[in-house]
């Protein structure tokens, strides 16, 4: 069993920056491959970003991709998403998720263990 609690939403304006965290406890977390995805208001839950065990494999969807990066820190059992020149339409919750093997995925069926979410609001 592998609990997930994210930190690091808030309210922030267009263009800003925001450092999503999400500390993992449980099982060895070195062994999961993470990943962020979001949920709007009315709208279906979307891959955003992926990483595998070691952080050397990232995949993002096409819409942050060279905005946001993720990066995990196993010694910490942490894995971040910085967000950068973030827009209107970044709004939503973000939620951190460990996969049931070590590489990377951006379908949601891959993983098995999902934190509460973390509400992130850009203001234009």
């Amino acid at each position: 069993q592998v609990q997930l609690v994210e930190s690091g939403g808030r309210l922030v304006q267009a263009g800003g920056s925001l450092r999503l965290s999400c500390a993992a406890s449980g099982r060895t977390f070195s062994n999961y491959g993470m990943g962020w995805f979001r949920q709007a208001p009315g709208k279906e839950r979307e891959f955003v970003a992926a990483i595998n065990w070691s952080g050397r494999s990232t995949k993002y969807v096409d819409s942050v991709k060279g905005r946001f990066t993720i990066s995990r820190d196993n010694a910490k059992n942490t894995v971040f998403l910085q967000m950068n020149s973030l827009k209107p339409e970044d709004t939503a919750v973000y939620s951190c998720a460990a996969a049931v093997y070590s590489g990377i995925s951006d379908s949601h069926r891959d993983y098995s263990y999902w934190g509460q979410g973390t509400q992130v609001t850009v203001s234009s």
